[in-house]
């Protein structure tokens, strides 16, 4: 522990001299494909390294690292715990893609760490719990408050770390050549290397490591792209400049949805975009995987300098992120005011050919997907275009932190490095994650519910097979490439907001929270977060018709589905699949309450979750003394922990 500093300094050290290396075997005419398997092969090596050094057989350590973590590296791995394949790869995409609206995503997420400083983890700390659940039922006395934990806990983690699983898929098939489905189970082994002998020890020190790796991938192209652009090597600091490109590009190409325009994008408006940074804010402060962090600190006061910490760590990469977006933009600006046709276009943009061939979903041109020239030129003259313009392009959003160094020209070994830290944010991720689901499953089921006399030995091996089987399940799950993961991913924040974030903040706030308000603030919260859900995006038209007096549709849109509605009712059997698909797609837009987006489902379930938690607990007997004693001692920092766990 006393020689952590050097440790990693040594290892950051050793990771810039591997990228030299590959710099100089790149120069050497070693191939592309060979340069992607060593970054993602030695990377991988390392975490597993890591792992397997940190392995262990106590029980303190296998669930909260020995609470020996000091705060500047809990920082470290908290930010790469967060620093999911959505954040790396898609943060900069998202802001691409939606400008000024975009923000919404940076804004909540790092907020959301404020509320942890102030509100959660310090008391959580205090408190002394393994795990969330454990906390839920000391303080509501019972199991039914901590399997109803449980259920909200792994709702909102296994979409999340299938979304991880499915990242490593990506990367791992456009990087070294493997068939998606087998890159899937690769990625797997790498995730279950790093967690499954040490538990949280080993997934803490991967994670420092991992977090190294991210930010080096993901500040070298900002860098590089900021000194060609203008000069300066401050992305951060130049992205004024940045966007004043961007700016005049788009008037001088006559682009009407601009930039920097705010809530024109994606269908944003101004109460969708605050309600959207309340919900991503208020669900941050509710993640599991993310609270399970502050329990392996030696204190209270290393639990609050440890959310410092993360804040930094988590701000360095948020705050390059719209300079990222916002360069790689302007670099593609400029490649359209230069002079782009279907004829031309191999020659000046021969990366959007190959990352059509990878995926034809990934790069459009002129409404078809752009595998080779002639597809291009074909797509391009069916609609009468002869000279491509920025609108004739479309670029998934996901694709655009990977592939931007081809944009800007850098040498492979940057996308290789890039590839290297995207793999390093999901594998982190889902780490924690799968931590997190093991953890409740073999700690709060089995344990606490099921054998309160189970040995060490028989509590790590259940953890470690259940460890195993969640990821196998997730694994598969990702390899179907289901199409609404990105969505439910977003739906995780408002999951947890609902089920967790009342009974946490009143459970520590309040003392007349009474179990019987918690429970019942907890169904009600999470039972209409998860209908307004399941019910906008799955059952749409029978949602809209059951509440279109709520629906922003207006006059306009119920005759619009009046229309389809009689459309599929009039429909020859053959055509009927097809008309319930347009009826059921237009209704995902107008089955809503007040117009508000199924994002920010947490908007309704928050409220109720909190109002009903309130009402039931004045209605029902209040909480013993010996309990509101205790919740007074969690609100102290110095003291004893109020509840210690048997560790052998």
């Amino acid at each position: 522990m006393s020689n952590l500093g050097r440790v990693y300094t040594i290892y950051t050290g050793g990771f810039i001299a591997f990228i030299i290396l590959m710099a100089i075997l790149s120069a050497l005419g070693v191939p592309n494909v060979v340069i992607g398997y060593f970054f993602v092969g030695f990377t991988i090596v390392i975490y597993a390294a890591i792992g397997i050094m940190s392995r262990t057989m106590q029980v303190g350590e296998y669930y909260v690292a020995g609470r020996r973590v000091p705060a500047i590296f809990n920082g470290m791995a908290t930010g790469a715990d967060w620093m999911s394949g959505a954040s790396f790869v898609g943060m900069a995409g998202t802001l691409y893609a939606l400008g000024y609206d975009g923000l919404a995503y940076v804004v909540g997420w790092t907020g959301g760490y404020v509320l942890v400083a102030i509100l959660v983890a310090p008391y959580l700390r205090k408190f002394g719990a393994y795990t969330v659940p454990d906390f839920l039922s000391a303080r509501y006395g019972g199991n039914l408050a901590r399997f109803l934990g449980v259920i909200v806990l792994m709702t909102c983690s296994f979409t999340y770390v299938v979304a991880q699983i499915y990242a490593t898929g990506i990367i791992s098939a456009r990087f070294i050549g493997l068939d998606f489905n087998i890159a899937v189970y690769v990625g797997l082994a790498g995730i279950l290397v790093c967690s499954m002998l040490g538990g949280m020890r080993a997934v803490t020190w991967t994670q420092v490591a991992q977090y190294i790796v991210l930010i080096i991938a993901y500040l070298i192209p900002a860098i590089w792209m900021s000194t060609v652009k203008t000069g300066v090597p401050l992305p951060q600091i130049m992205y004024g400049q940045a966007l004043q490109g961007i700016s005049a590009l788009e008037a001088a190409q006559g682009i009407a949805v601009q930039h920097l325009t705010p809530f024109v994008h994606g269908g944003f408006n101004a109460p969708n975009y605050f309600l959207l940074i309340l919900c991503l804010m208020v669900g941050t402060a509710s993640l599991p995987h993310v609270l399970m962090r502050y329990f392996t600190t030696p204190s209270v006061r290393e639990a609050r300098n440890s959310v410092a910490w993360s804040l930094l760590f988590i701000f360095i990469l948020y705050f390059t992120a719209p300079s990222y977006a916002a360069f790689a933009k302007w670099t593609m600006l400029d490649l359209v005011a230069s002079g782009l046709t279907p004829e031309n276009i191999a020659d000046k943009a021969g990366w959007m050919l190959r990352w059509a061939a990878a995926d034809g979903s990934l790069v459009q041109i002129c409404g078809k997907a752009a595998i080779d020239t002639a597809a291009i030129v074909a797509a391009c003259t069916e609609q009468g275009v002869t000279q491509i313009g920025f609108g004739n392009i479309a670029l998934n959003a996901d694709m655009i932190v990977l592939a931007t160094p081809e944009m800007a020209g850098m040498p492979y070994v940057i996308s290789g490095l890039v590839a290297a830290g995207g793999l390093a944010a999901a594998l982190s991720t889902a780490d924690g994650l799968l931590l997190a689901i093991a953890n409740a499953l073999s700690h709060d089921i089995y344990y606490k519910m099921i054998d309160q006399n189970a040995p060490t030995a028989r509590r790590l091996l259940v953890s470690r097979v259940l460890l195993v089987v969640v990821a196998i399940v997730a694994a598969y799950v990702a390899s179907t490439k289901p199409a609404d993961i990105l969505s439910m991913v977003a739906w995780a924040f408002s999951l947890a907001a609902a089920g967790l974030f009342p009974a946490l903040v009143l459970g520590i706030w309040w003392k007349r929270t009474s179990t019987a308000g918690a429970l019942a603030g907890i169904v009600a919260g999470f039972g209409v977060c998860v209908y307004y859900l399941l019910g906008t995006r799955y059952g749409a038209p029978g949602f809209y018709e059951t509440w279109s007096f709520l629906s922003s549709a207006g006059a306009d849109g119920a005759a619009k589905y009046a229309e389809l509605k009689a459309a599929l009712a009039a429909a020859a059997p053959d055509a009927q699949a097809a008309a319930a698909k347009a009826l059921d797609t237009y209704a995902q837009t107008i089955a809503n309450w007040w117009g508000i987006k199924n994002l920010s489902a947490a908007a309704f379930g928050l409220p109720v979750g909190f109002g009903v938690m309130i009402v039931v607990s004045l209605l029902t007997k209040a909480p013993s003394k010996e309990m509101q004693d205790m919740i007074d001692e969690i609100r102290i920092p110095r003291g004893k922990i109020v509840m210690e766990e048997k560790t052998t």
